[in-house]
């Protein structure tokens, strides 16, 4: 879902074509229908970008300049839960992700937890329904603040709430598969865009950690936000699970 550079990019494996299925059935229409949702996705997800520059005191166009070439990427999941709808059954493992924002769009079935930091506990997301998204902090957010804000941790686990909903919908819609969808957008900072914490937002961090030591409550360990450019920050997190040698 990027925009083409107007130069040549140093990263040219981190901005590759689209993957479109070849079944006949899909083919036709896949690319119409996931433009036409990703450009809704990207487009709720750019103006939070600019939400969050206007709040931490920065120009409201900051982020979305620094992201105008980036990789974005629509990438939704399907999870069989005829094959893995037992109950803790892990279909996302504990992570956070590597980009800026996630935006996601509401699943049929419950289990996605999330980790607030203020809370350091498993939280259930309830996302109502109607038009209503989730947005996750991601690493790229974390380096350019300096920490002030941190990626979020996730995971998506079958829970007895993702049971209920099974039962549901075996009764109500029986000729349905029972996949569940996670229609998931990443949107990125441009891959050569160079990722350094902002001084201003580095000595907020900082000014965060030393009152919650004051008060006694642990902010984790402190991190040191080395500058780079956003693809190879990008390269190193997927060297570091194993999805690029």
């Amino acid at each position: 879902m990027g925009e083409n550079p107007p130069y040549k990019t140093e990263f040219p494996g981190l901005n590759a074509s689209n993957v479109v299925p070849q079944a006949e059935l899909l083919q036709n229409r896949w690319s119409v229908t996931m433009e036409q949702w990703g450009k809704s996705m990207k487009n709720a997800v750019a103006d939070i970008a600019d939400m969050v520059s206007v709040g931490l005191g920065l120009p409201a166009d900051t982020f979305t300049q620094a992201g105008r070439f980036g990789p974005h990427l629509l990438a939704p999941t399907a999870s069989d839960l005829l094959k893995y709808g037992k109950k803790n059954t892990i279909l996302a493992g504990f992570h956070s992700d590597l980009n800026f924002l996630t935006i996601h769009g509401r699943s049929r079935y419950p289990g996605l937890n999330i980790w607030a930091r203020n809370a350091g506990k498993r939280i259930p997301v309830k996302i109502p329904e109607g038009n209503n998204l989730l947005v996750q902090a991601g690493k790229q957010l974390e380096h350019i603040t300096g920490g002030l804000i941190k990626a979020g941790f996730h995971e998506v686990v079958v829970n007895e709430q993702t049971l209920a909903t099974i039962e549901q919908r075996q009764r109500a819609f029986p000729d349905r598969p029972l996949i569940r969808i996670s229609s998931t957008f990443f949107w990125h900072l441009s891959s050569d865009y160079e990722l350094v914490s902002i001084p201003l937002l580095l000595d907020k961090a900082t000014a965060l950690r030393a009152a919650k030591a004051k008060d006694g409550i642990s902010d984790g360990e402190e991190v040191y936000y080395e500058p780079m450019k956003v693809g190879q920050q990008v390269r190193n997190e997927l060297k570091h699970i194993a999805l690029m040698v």
